[in-house]
């Protein structure tokens, strides 16, 4: 009849073949874990990995931080040959030490070096999660250590960006002393009168955060990045209390003074050049 030839027809969802899931070359599609949004993996590293719906930020490593915020893209690495051991002969220390090699194509968990953002000099540091969750062992706290050196000795500013699990079991009190011995350059470097910058990216815990990345003259962390000492869990079942939805995010720090700034991604770069041309040092012909 006429009236079934223009009758609306009922629309369905098209549901993809099994067949078909599997010719989606991998890692072309990435979920938010926020809002739950599917985003076309090379439109998200366009953003610089913040999600375009929610801005969620999803984890940089270091290569890409590096790629972000220095002018260029480019770094002039310091100790880069530098490696873990095995000291305590930890049951299967180094398999791990060679799968995070593997997966992060770093040596250890920090890349440190010199490189200009907006055109000030800066000795730079960065913790990558991807090599053993950012752990701090000897070679990271050697590292920052060095760094920190080098920025007394060429008179620039220091900005050390974190990411960790916390201190490295696997190297027990050597892992431990780095905390120390990374705090006491950090003192050195305030003597003379030296700018830290301290980034901290999401997570943040342990070693690190009762550290160096809580002495920054200026303290910078990207939105909703979770920091602290002790894990929500761990805090709830000594306390026994129920803590907030918010608590240990970079929003809940800033609103209890532990922070100076919450800086979303794409406003980081301009942001340290900001700071770092407010504590730049005129030339003489400018006085």
């Amino acid at each position: 009849m006429l009236k079934d030839f223009f009758q609306k027809k009922r629309k369905y969802a098209t549901i993809t073949s099994d067949k078909a899931k599997r010719d989606i070359p991998e890692g072309l599609m990435t979920k938010c874990p926020k809002c739950g949004a599917i985003l076309v993996t090379k439109e998200l590293e366009k953003n610089n990995k913040v999600c375009l719906g929610c801005s969620h930020h999803f984890r940089l490593s270091a290569y890409e931080r590096i790629q972000c915020v220095l002018d260029e893209g480019h770094i002039l690495e310091y100790d880069k040959e530098m490696i873990s051991l095995d000291p305590l002969e930890f049951p299967g220390y180094k398999e791990k030490l060679a799968k995070s090699a593997e997966i992060s194509g770093m040596n250890d968990a920090i890349i440190t070096g010199e490189g200009t953002i907006g055109g000030f000099p800066t000795i730079i540091g960065i913790i990558s999660f991807d090599f053993f969750q950012g752990t701090l062992g000897s070679v990271v706290g050697e590292k920052i250590t060095l760094a920190i050196e080098a920025a007394i000795q060429k008179q620039y500013p220091l900005i050390l960006f974190s990411t960790s699990g916390g201190a490295r079991m696997q190297e027990s009190i050597l892992s431990l002393m780095q905390m120390a011995k990374t705090s006491a350059a950090l003192r050195k470097l305030d003597e003379q009168g030296g700018l830290f910058i301290s980034v901290i990216t999401d997570p943040t815990y342990g070693g690190v955060s009762a550290s160096f990345a809580m002495l920054g003259d200026v303290i910078i962390a990207e939105p909703a990045a979770a920091f602290g000492f002790a894990g929500r869990i761990v805090i709830e079942q000594t306390i026994r209390q129920k803590l907030p939805d918010n608590f240990q995010t970079a929003e809940f720090n800033l609103k209890h003074g532990q922070l100076d700034l919450v800086v979303h991604r794409k406003d980081m770069k301009t942001t340290l050049t900001k700071i770092l041309d407010l504590h730049s040092v005129p030339n003489r012909g400018d006085v």
